[in-house]
């Protein structure tokens, strides 16, 4: 290789070296290690649920959250609570009105380090054809080919028209969402 030929191909390979595209990782949700639920204040407790139907696309790289893409879809008619009374008006019209809108979604727009392993998504959760913004902070810990996430949004259900009619009125209208998830890339 003559030295022409050399700094060429040292000219070319810096080249694409710093303007090469960062790719995120998919991740895939391990559904039997995650867990959507939330929390609401009920008459004098809290009321906790889960969302036993969700999915998720994840594309994100912990060195470049800037390029992450996160959305999900929620089956409303899925959130139990262990109490019969309220696991029955859920899918109802006062609540998710899971006939009509039998999906919810969130889509992040941002992804943000906040410090060490902390994390801010910003986006929009759309509920009963509502569209609203939400900010989810988490933690994530990747070990090898596993990411292990934690993370709370508090969004107010009167924003999605949750709750209304005989009864709702003892339900807080604050509620976070917890978020506990692992995934697989």
């Amino acid at each position: 290789m003559t030295l022409k030929h050399f700094t060429y191909a040292v000219a070319v390979l810096s080249a694409t070296t710093f303007t090469a595209p960062a790719f995120a990782d998919t991740w895939k949700v391990d559904p039997d290690k995650s867990k959507l639920g939330f929390e609401v204040k009920q008459g004098g407790g809290t009321l906790t649920g889960v969302f036993a139907s969700w999915e998720a696309d994840i594309d994100f790289d912990p060195a470049a959250p800037e390029t992450a893409k996160i959305s999900a879809e929620i089956k409303p008619m899925s959130a139990t609570t262990g109490n019969a009374q309220f696991d029955g008006t859920l899918p109802g019209k006062d609540w998710f009105n899971a006939g009509d809108f039998p999906t919810a979604e969130f889509t992040s727009d941002t992804v943000e380090l906040v410090e060490g392993n902390s994390y801010r998504a910003q986006g929009t959760l759309s509920i009963k054809g509502i569209s609203q913004p939400v900010e989810m902070d988490f933690t994530l810990d990747i070990a090898g080919d596993t990411a292990t996430a934690k993370g709370t949004a508090i969004v107010n259900r009167l924003d999605y028209q949750l709750g209304s009619g005989v009864g709702t009125d003892t339900v807080g209208d604050i509620v976070t969402v917890t978020l506990d998830l692992t995934a697989i890339r």
